[in-house]
């Protein structure tokens, strides 16, 4: 049996986890993890990050809905280094504004302005941004965070994973099969990604 990590999806289910040795909690914490793990994605566990059994109560669907986001690259194009972003893949957590609000601002127009800052300043915004929406335009992707465990779970977000096999074929133009969010609310329209729909809900860890 193959001990790489990888994440598998149950239809109407949780999300299994196997092989997973590095996870952090809302908290920043590390969390204890198992050969396999399920982990809910429907919203309503009263356990969370793990399944409780409750998307079978609330007759959970994992598929069907319309995405939030539309499938399609956008370039921001600079003197020394351009910007790609593909609406669809992102799940708003704006690491991008947290680490350089003068080049990624969604009220400035156009909101990625690479010529703003230097280029290490975009590549180390390329690189946290955890679904892969942001990428450099006509460059293979930046080495993966050495440092971020395989699964990171955002307070009243989805999973960030990366270097973990992912669960179904990329589902949008340019998304990584090694670096991306996985829906955790259960309202995603592009499950099992994610699609920034837990914003627009206002969706929380406390709701059950």
């Amino acid at each position: 049996m193959s001990d790489t990590p990888a994440i598998e999806e149950r239809e109407d289910g949780p999300l299994i986890a196997k092989n997973v040795t590095a996870m952090k909690g809302t908290d920043g914490a590390q969390i204890d993890t198992k050969p396999v793990m399920a982990l809910c994605r429907c919203g309503a566990s009263a356990n969370k990050p793990f399944c409780d059994g409750s998307h079978s109560k609330i007759d959970f669907k994992s598929s069907g809905g319309t995405p939030a986001g539309r499938d399609r690259i956008i370039t921001y194009d600079g003197a020394e280094i351009s910007v790609t972003y593909n609406p669809l893949l992102c799940s708003h957590a704006a690491e991008c504004g947290r680490l350089a609000s003068h080049i990624f601002n969604p009220a400035q127009k156009p909101w990625v302005m690479p010529d703003k800052g230097s280029v290490e300043e975009v590549r180390a915004v390329i690189e946290a941004c955890p679904s892969g929406a942001l990428a450099l335009a006509d460059e293979m992707p930046p080495h993966l965070f050495a440092d971020r465990a395989q699964i990171e779970v955002e307070k009243n977000g989805p999973y960030w994973v990366l270097g973990t096999v992912s669960p179904a074929a990329p589902q949008a133009e340019g998304q990584s099969e090694r670096k991306y969010v996985l829906c955790r609310c259960g309202l995603s329209g592009n499950k099992p990604y994610c699609d920034g729909s837990h914003r627009d809900a206002k969706w929380r860890d406390d709701q059950d």
